[in-house]
């Protein structure tokens, strides 16, 4: 398979994932560009032709222009990971090398930390996560990181006590959606890097970057920009590809799944379907 066609499998993969997500919460709109980009995008992959003259053809019933291969249409069942690997030997780029991921809730932690293992790290899961309220739900989510670790023999690290007093005063004033998640991503981050650098790690990197409900661009830079400050490299990967099958693995391993991001700011939006302004108004 042509490397751009793979590219484009990939790319097709992880938006018709994300239109799912979007198609459960209700977000029509979303959803229905997001699938119809999906569409296009295995369309340019298995055509070598304009997507419009492969438009054509349908519409006029004639036969598919250029060679549509039988493993571009079968590579719907599989997950990213498996497609990337199917008829080779893994190869793993990161032997010997360990990393810290830092995880956001169990059923996040699934696939990064099966991937990193995959590409050959020895992976350690770090659980800081001061924005989960209340107190019991934070509880839940790590008991949930807990039992995954348990069944895929994970180490975990843990960090001492419950830090909500520091996250709400850091986001006094900045409470709008936004600008309150840029703080607690670097709160997030800084926490993990420093406890690499402190573990001795080749890198660190966050299950964050899995969720399509996340600022995965915002994720990346402020990952680097800690890493360099605390001298431990921030590893980013398109964790998303494997949206899916987070799903089906927090499935399997009988996870506890929440239904909004984590603080009570969060919750609140969640609950009223409102959204707070800039000056933490509604």
């Amino acid at each position: 398979m042509r490397a751009e066609a793979k590219l484009r499998i990939d790319d097709a993969h992880y938006d018709l994932d994300t239109a799912r997500d979007m198609l459960e919460h209700g977000r029509w709109n979303y959803a229905v560009f997001l699938a119809r980009q999906a569409v296009e995008k295995m369309l340019k992959a298995g055509f070598p032709v304009p997507l419009k003259r492969s438009k054509n053809c349908v519409t006029a019933g004639e036969s598919w222009p250029g060679p549509w291969r039988k493993e571009s249409i079968s590579m719907s069942e599989k997950t990213p990971q498996e497609s990337r690997t199917a008829g080779r030997e893994r190869s793993p780029r990161e032997e010997g090398k360990r990393i810290l991921l830092h995880v956001c809730c169990g059923p996040c932690g699934t696939y990064p930390a099966l991937r990193l293992r995959e590409e050959g790290y020895e992976v350690a899961a770090f659980w800081y996560n001061p924005n989960i309220h209340p107190f019991s739900e934070h509880e839940r989510r790590r008991e949930a990181l807990l039992r995954f670790a348990r069944a895929v023999d994970l180490p975990v690290i843990e960090h001492p006590g419950y830090e909500m007093v520091a996250f709400l005063r850091a986001v006094c004033g900045q409470e709008a959606h936004g600008q309150r998640c840029a703080i607690c991503y670097r709160m997030r981050l800084s926490c993990t890097a420093r406890a690499a650098l402190a573990g001795g790690f080749s890198a660190f990197t966050t299950t964050l970057l899995i969720s399509p409900h996340q600022d995965e661009g915002l994720i990346r830079t402020l990952g680097e920009e800690v890493g360099k400050e605390v001298g431990v490299p921030f590893y980013y990967e398109r964790f998303r590809r494997g949206w899916s099958e987070r799903g089906r693995l927090a499935k399997v391993y009988d996870l506890y799944r929440q239904d909004y991001c984590g603080c009570v700011y969060s919750e609140w939006e969640r609950r009223t379907g409102r959204t707070l302004g800039p000056e933490g108004m509604p």
